[in-house]
């Protein structure tokens, strides 16, 4: 018999047809590895932290600084490996101190351009410190594409105590960031502290970025802090609803990723960033045959 068997115990299956060929998946399978049940727990830390604060990066239009402090983390974490320190802290250490700095700046095209030449002066110095590391392979695609299936316990730990310590902020200053989010102006009118509100966001975000370059690496890191945010700004204009939406289509990503990765030979990766751009372009699609069409005159 020709017959494939992708798990070599008596679980139960789910047969997948493909190519007249019924190719049972183990799903149970799923859980029986300790890196998988590591990599799931990651994958709803990292979306509970992205799917918030990339939602609220949306709104508030700040990409370029979540872009920004992804290169400085791919620096802190090449850094870290180069030191042989958690890759995690590295990120966290990089990203946070660069939200500090880059809180005194202003949205002037000379603070941006500053913020621009940091930004590749950022992606050299990893660059070094991956070439002075004596695991270069590795280290280096780890950090670029994720790694997400490697993460120790000692990874997941730290992202655990990130998670909680991020959310606790975000629920302190949620809803006057979110105020200040829809309505800057109002905001200051009304007396909200929107300048201490924009630096606390900032270093929210570098906990956020640090935390989804250890799924998808810098490369890729928009997929879980931009992607879901996007999403949600279109299907719906309440924030409640939107943040919800935001943080379980980053656990869906996440999931079927990696779900998908152990099945078939290819990187989580691809599978999370296939997942959020087939999603993202569905959804515009919809919205564009719903628009009203003016009519003739």
């Amino acid at each position: 018999m020709g017959e494939w068997l992708w798990s070599v115990n008596l679980m139960p299956t789910l047969p997948l047809v493909a190519s007249g060929v019924v190719l049972p998946l183990d799903l149970q399978g799923l859980w029986t590895y300790h890196f998988m049940d590591n990599a799931f727990q990651a994958g709803v830390w990292v979306a509970l932290v992205a799917g918030s604060v990339g939602y609220l990066m949306t709104l508030r239009g700040q990409s370029f600084a979540g872009h920004t402090l992804a290169s400085v983390g791919f620096a802190g974490a090449a850094g870290a490996n180069l030191l042989g320190w958690p890759l995690g802290l590295g990120l966290i250490l990089a990203t946070v101190g660069t939200a500090l700095a880059m809180a005194g700046l202003g949205n002037s095209k000379d603070d941006q351009v500053a913020i621009g030449a940091v930004q590749a002066f950022a992606i050299g110095l990893g660059l070094l410190f991956l070439q002075l590391a004596p695991n270069y392979g590795p280290g280096a695609y780890s950090l670029l594409f994720g790694a997400v299936l490697g993460i120790s316990d000692q990874d997941l730990q730290l992202l655990l105590g990130t998670t909680l310590a991020t959310l606790g902020g975000l629920g302190t200053v949620g809803r006057p960031l979110l105020f200040a989010s829809l309505a800057e102006d109002l905001a200051v009118a009304r007396g909200v502290p929107v300048g201490l509100l924009s630096q606390i966001f900032l270093v929210l975000l570098a906990v956020a970025v640090a935390q989804a370059v250890q799924v998808v690496g810098v490369l890729l890191i928009f997929v879980l802090l931009a992607a879901p945010g996007a999403i949600a700004v279109q299907l719906t204009s309440r924030p409640a609803w939107g943040l919800l939406l935001s943080v379980v289509l980053a656990w869906a990503f996440s999931w079927v990723g990696l779900s998908a990765a152990y099945f078939w030979p290819y990187p989580a990766g691809f599978f999370i960033t296939t997942c959020a751009f087939a999603t993202y372009a569905v959804v515009r699609l919809l919205r564009w045959r719903r628009r009203p069409t003016k009519p003739d005159p």
